[in-house]
């Protein structure tokens, strides 16, 4: 029997099978967006620091990259280590999100390219079940 996937991290995201929704939080105040939900709304500015849970959209686009071609310490820990590259992503009005890039060859990763966010598995836990992250994929067509 297989073991139920879990998350990185609770509060990250959800997700139904590949497809993975961001959480992420608005402020009630300034309406600024967060990506990981904090526990208040750290703009100075704002009065009101009470923060709404959203969900963020599920398509953006590629606005940054580096690929990492070492092993991370330990504490980042994944199965079947490879080089992976790291993009950083636009979700539309000002919210940027930093995730692992899935499907793209290393030497051929594009700025501007369309995305998706997915769950993948990162590494199997202690207790043998897999553990999922999010990552960003091409978007469907690409």
């Amino acid at each position: 029997m297989t073991k139920a996937a879990r998350a990185v991290a609770d509060g990250l995201f959800v997700t139904d099978g590949e497809v993975a929704v961001l959480l992420g939080a608005r402020c009630d105040g300034c309406g600024s967006v967060y990506f990981p939900r904090p526990l208040s709304c750290r703009n100075p500015a704002c009065h009101d620091k009470r923060l709404t849970a959203v969900e963020l959209p599920g398509e953006g686009t590629l606005i940054s990259y580096t690929v990492q071609r070492y092993r991370p310490p330990p504490l980042f820990r994944m199965d079947d280590w490879a080089p992976y590259a790291i993009g950083l992503v636009s979700l539309g009005d000002g919210i940027e999100v930093m995730g692992m890039l899935s499907g793209f060859e290393l030497d051929h990763i594009a700025i501007g390219s369309p995305v998706r966010v997915i769950s993948a598995p990162l590494y199997t836990d202690d207790a043998e079940a897999p553990v999922h992250t999010y990552q960003f994929a091409p978007a469907a067509g690409q």
